[in-house]
């Protein structure tokens, strides 16, 4: 059983030296990309928000 788990590990680290990795800039630029759409989609979100919200008030 002990051998199993060994085995996985070696494993793991072996496929972990064939990925890909970013360089530090790409993620400087994917991270303010997520940023700034996380951002422009949540002002999206409340203005659709208050939207429908003072449209029920003028219902009821």
């Amino acid at each position: 059983m002990f051998k199993k788990i060994a085995d996985y590990f070696v494993d793991v680290r072996n496929e972990m030296t064939k990925v890909s990795w970013p360089t530090r800039p790409e993620v400087i630029e994917s991270t303010w990309i997520v940023l700034g759409l996380t951002f422009v989609f949540g002002v999206a979100v409340f203005a659709v928000d208050r939207l429908l919200s003072l449209g029920l008030q003028q219902l009821l």
